[in-house]
């Protein structure tokens, strides 16, 4: 017997229309399989758990990201695979973070969602849920992950690009886990396993994290004013980690390193890599000590800094960690 766990978190998926007006409602996932009699096999078994409180997907934050990594822990010598129920705006930030807290993994992890309710009549949600458990009980997957629209792709790797068309989700510097058409095609050799074989829960998440975003104009006051908000930044760079070269830009910089604000250059394009000191506007970077995120997503990088922000004792600790691969979220 396969034994899968379903945690619902809230989102879109979890929602049907009340018969009694157009709102919507939440499901009681404790009867799905009257919404999907494919879920009744033989040999497989769907527990369900649930956040205390169910959320919409806008108001996640670390402390709903340490009670799945809990009900996850409690649950895992007896379950083979764990499907997350989440919305879909803030799953891609949801599944890089877990990536980061479920140290150890050897059983997947599967974030799923849906753009229409599950009781509605053209929902995706039945497809994305059912192909997502089938994905957790084939005993291939041992990492976090998402699954959106025929595409399994690796959780810390995942951007949500459009809220309008079925295929939300891309990786866009990194290829599918899993291709799924009549048949699944897991792609094996791009799967992450992990080299420690018991699960470690890293229950220390820091908030203190901002993002500057660059842009023409932007203002010295606005750039100090962020800079100097947070222990960690993430700087959000043009093209290949290109900035500009006003010298009151480089200084706020700077400055702001030498108080030991941990900076780290991401690149706004969605496909590609930071190549700082690949032109001239971006060498003052590698002179003054900002890192290079290379090709990670910005919400790969956010929530690597809030791990890593408490767990590193020093400057160079945390530097020697952020530009390695941890959980397959940066290229070698």
């Amino acid at each position: 017997m396969t034994n899968i766990l379903l945690i619902y978190t809230g989102g879109t998926i979890g929602m049907q229309t009340n018969d009694q007006s157009s709102s919507l409602r939440t499901v009681n996932f404790d009867k799905l399989t009257s919404f999907i009699p494919e879920l009744k096999k033989n040999n497989l078994i769907i527990h369900h758990a649930s956040l205390k409180k169910i959320i919409d997907s806008s108001n996640m934050n670390p402390k709903y990201w340490l009670e799945i990594a809990d009900i996850i822990k409690h649950n895992y010598k007896k379950i083979d695979g764990f499907v997350i129920l989440h919305g879909t705006d803030t799953m891609a930030y949801s599944a890089s973070a877990m990536s980061f807290i479920l140290e150890g993994l050897q059983k997947p992890v599967i974030f799923t969602g849906s753009q229409i309710p599950i009781g509605a009549r053209r929902t995706d949600a039945i497809e994305n849920l059912v192909t997502s458990i089938e994905i957790a009980s084939s005993g291939k997957i041992k990492e976090v992950c998402v699954y959106f629209e025929n595409k399994l792709l690796r959780g810390n790797r995942t951007v949500k690009i459009n809220s309008e068309q079925f295929e939300a989700f891309i990786s866009p510097n990194y290829p599918s886990l899993a291709d799924v058409g009549i048949n699944i095609k897991y792609n094996l050799s791009n799967l992450y396993k992990s080299t420690k074989n018991s699960l470690k829960i890293n229950s220390s998440i820091s908030s203190d994290v901002a993002i500057l975003k660059i842009f023409p104009g932007i203002s010295e006051k606005v750039v100090k004013s962020i800079l100097h908000s947070a222990k960690n930044i993430v700087l959000e760079t043009f093209g290949a980690g290109n900035i500009t070269d006003k010298l009151w830009f480089i200084k706020q910089l700077q400055d702001a390193i030498i108080k030991q604000v941990f900076i780290v250059n991401c690149s706004q394009c969605l496909i590609g890599e930071v190549s700082q000191g690949k032109y001239e506007v971006s060498a003052y970077l590698n002179k003054i000590g900002v890192v290079s995120a290379r090709d990670m997503t910005t919400e790969s990088a956010i929530t690597k800094l809030m791990f890593l922000d408490d767990m590193c004792n020093t400057y160079e600790e945390k530097k020697s960690l952020f530009i390695k691969s941890l959980r397959g979220e940066i290229s070698n």
